[in-house]
């Protein structure tokens, strides 16, 4: 069996999916060494339904489950050891994640015993493992049964965010990978994989109506107090805003670019991002910006450069 790079994704993220799976084949010195699959939240829909608005424990109190959530896709992180029959490698990564460089280096490198390998964040007393992007060895990951688990979280047996974080894993079982697996909105020239993570900067999402709920995990923070009462006296996306333009506009460039590789050789199709921009799942001047983004290599020219200055 091959090793396989999975994207979990749902109907909102589905375009950046499909530019994260191209730029996975795109940027690999070793296209034909791995396969690369889409974990679709919409062909496990029979299952998540009969969860639809229902509580589970999530930041130190309940929430309700949503599946038209933007990212409803995050129990899917957890199946590819089951869809690989147990055997094998995987990696698994949100769909907002893109290959800078080979995606092989992370599938055929020692895991050293280990079940997991991904990065880590936070800080202090609050760093924990980022399950975003994730090594496996399928063999050793025999425990993981994604609708069981799932299904704990609503028996208050599983807290989500303890469950992300990796919590319920043996701590000895998981290796620490270099943060440029899993660069967080962070694009230079050491970047393996760029994280757009930031939800409300991503790229292709700007000026539309923010539709996530902000993190309330923080018990100390003034900020999570006032997000909690927002969501339970106004409602789940009340009050939030909208998407802002990214920071570094060389991670416009660079995603903008992929799709427009991605347009170009037919992977995504015209309808689909027009469908897309009607449903506010992807910017409305997208075509604009596709009409004036550079190529893809220009802008990793233009990062590479930008580091050899800094250096010199």
């Amino acid at each position: 069996m091959k090793p396989t790079v999975f994207i979990h994704t749902n109907h909102k993220q589905y375009v950046g999916a499909l530019v994260s799976a191209h730029s996975m084949k795109r940027n690999s010195k070793h296209p034909d060494a791995f396969e690369v699959r889409l974990i679709e939240h919409r062909d496990h829909m029979d299952f998540f339904q009969r969860y639809e608005g229902r509580e589970y424990l999530r930041d130190n109190a309940t929430r309700r489950w949503l599946n038209d959530d933007l990212q409803s896709f995050t129990p899917l992180r957890f199946m590819p050891p089951e869809l690989m029959g147990y055997q094998g490698r995987a990696v698994v990564v949100d769909p907002d994640v893109f290959a800078v460089q080979d995606v092989y280096e992370l599938l055929s490198r020692d895991m050293e015993g280990k079940a997991i390998w991904c990065c880590t964040r936070g800080k202090g007393s609050r760093r924990h493992p980022a399950s975003s992007v994730m090594l496996l060895d399928c063999a050793k990951l025999t425990h993981w049964r994604m609708y069981d688990d799932f299904d704990a979280l609503f028996r208050f047996e599983r807290e989500y965010k303890r469950w992300m974080n990796l919590g319920y894993e043996d701590p000895a079982n998981i290796g620490i990978l270099e943060p440029e697996w899993n660069h967080f909105d962070t694009l230079n020239a050491k970047t393996k994989m760029i994280h757009n993570t930031k939800r409300r900067t991503q790229p292709w999402k700007s000026g539309l109506p923010i539709d996530f709920i902000p993190s309330e995990n923080n018990p100390y923070s003034p900020f999570a107090w006032l997000m909690f009462a927002r969501r339970k006296l106004f409602g789940e996306y009340a009050f939030l805003g909208r998407y802002q333009p990214h920071p570094d506009k060389r991670q416009e460039d660079f995603f903008f670019g992929l799709l427009k590789e991605c347009l170009d050789n037919g992977t995504v199709s015209e309808e689909l991002v027009r469908e897309a921009m009607r449903n506010n799942w992807v910017r409305h001047d997208a075509f604009e910006v596709l009409e004036r983004v550079p190529p893809v290599d220009e802008t990793l020219r233009a990062v590479r450069g930008e580091a050899m200055a800094e250096a010199a």
